[in-house]
């Protein structure tokens, strides 16, 4: 008998009995890192909510005050200088400050000013109200992303990324349903307070249920490893000046840049774009955008899906992420004839589309940048991208504020919301085509 066949069938046997045992951690692993990821939709539901209320007023402020399309513009221009201004100095600090404390004190902030909104009676006075709210929303998404990188490991990240960005949405639904039903009762200003105090239930909740995962109760073992299963990284500071000459810095910069503009237009625009070109009311404008808004939920987690499929199908990270982001970018592309169309469901569903690929793309984009950065920098560098984004939106809130004034057509807006995406992903491949990580000194 040859003695080796023992060893070699208990071998197999022992093989066999650690594979079936693998094949079985998921199911003992635990959850709760889905509830933190459902925590950040909602915070992300509440941020949109409180930036949208000015966009479903649109009609009734400018009638109430008389503002003309160039003075609106300049109100979106407002919150995006801020929103700018805050990025640049609000993601460093979550970093300083830990995802926990930092993500609270900017709730306050900005829900505090979003019920100050209530108190302004002139363009002087919503001017200051949307440079508060803007610079306290900065801290919104390098706040989530820095909670991603620390309560889920890379594989899970771009969906759980594309879940909670799909409060995005969630918020664009809600708000257009609530704040008509709202302003019948109490006004423009009721809008304003009931929308901003929802934030204080939010940071209740926020402040019981968060903390790290190696800090939390409901955090198993098994659950706490699976986290922790990418190669561990060196805890500690990074200063802003390392990160701004790296060319992944720049490459998410860009992608933002190019972008994020497109999302404010949606979200600023679309409902006006709704009254005017298709004569919607303010109380017939709900299920439109809900419709919209509902449509590109389906992208975001997809989007988020999509990529992380592909990394367990054995791709690699920069081939799976480019590849999501390229089906979104040419999905967009319908979204230039959304101006001519007669049919208000048309128009709606070609909005819906392109919001859909939007977030499908910033699902993936975010994620990028725990891909190619320690999760000490995450923060910071998703700071820096919020702040390219916010002045590129800053651009474009001027370019169709002054076309509006100017020819009252939409034709070049919606040509600029179906073209940035695929030159965003070519600055983005240019830059980093391995996705490499980046080697801050």
């Amino acid at each position: 008998m040859d003695p080796a066949r023992p060893t070699s069938e208990s071998s197999i046997a022992v093989s066999q009995s650690q594979a079936a045992a693998a094949a079985t951690v998921p199911s003992r692993l635990g959850y709760f890192r889905w509830i933190i990821c459902g925590l950040l939709l909602l915070g992300t539901t509440k941020n949109y909510m409180d930036r949208q209320v000015l966009g479903v007023l649109k009609t009734t402020l400018q009638h109430d005050f008389s503002w003309n399309e160039i003075q609106y513009g300049n109100l979106v221009s407002a919150f995006q200088i801020a929103y700018a201004a805050g990025m640049l100095l609000v993601g460093g600090l979550i970093d300083r400050l830990g995802t926990r404390l930092g993500y609270a004190l900017a709730m306050i902030f900005w829900s505090l000013a979003s019920m100050g909104t209530a108190l302004a009676s002139s363009l002087t006075g919503f001017r200051m109200s949307r440079y508060a709210l803007g610079f306290g929303e900065a801290a919104v998404f390098p706040a989530s992303i820095k909670a991603v990188a620390e309560w889920f490991p890379k594989k899970e990240r771009a969906l759980a990324t594309g879940i909670f960005n799909a409060g995005t949405n969630v918020g664009a639904i809600i708000t257009p349903l609530i704040v008509p039903w709202i302003v019948l009762r109490w006004g423009w200003q009721g809008a304003f307070v009931g929308i901003g105090a929802i934030g204080f239930v939010w940071l209740f909740i926020w402040l019981l249920i968060y903390r790290k995962p190696e800090d939390h109760r409901g955090v198993s073992k098994a659950e706490l490893d699976y986290i922790r299963s990418d190669p561990q990284e060196p805890a500690g500071k990074t200063k802003w000046v390392r990160l701004f000459p790296l060319r992944q810095t720049w490459a998410f910069a860009m992608g933002k840049f190019l972008t994020d503009p497109v999302w404010w237009f949606y979200l600023f625009w679309v409902p006006g774009f709704l009254q005017s070109k298709h004569g919607l009311a303010l109380t017939g404008i709900g299920i439109p955008i809900m419709a919209i808004y509902l449509i590109s939920d389906v992208g975001s987690v997809a989007g988020g899906w999509l990529s992380s499929s592909l990394i367990k199908r054995g791709r690699s990270v920069n081939a799976a992420r480019k590849i999501a982001m390229l089906i979104c970018a040419v999905g967009v592309l319908p979204v230039v004839f959304a101006y001519r169309v007669e049919s208000t469901l048309s128009a709606v569903l070609l909005i819906g589309l392109a919001a859909a690929c939007h977030q499908g793309f910033s699902a993936n984009l975010y994620t990028l940048t725990s891909d190619m950065f320690p999760a000490r920098a995450v923060g910071s560098v998703t700071g820096i991208g919020g702040m390219a984004g916010a002045i590129g939106g800053w651009l474009m809130a001027k370019v169709v504020g002054h076309v509006l004034q100017w020819t009252g057509s939409y034709m070049i807006p919606f040509a600029m919301a179906g073209s940035g995406y695929l030159l965003a992903l070519i600055v983005i491949h240019a830059l980093t085509p391995r996705l490499e990580p980046a080697r801050i000194t």
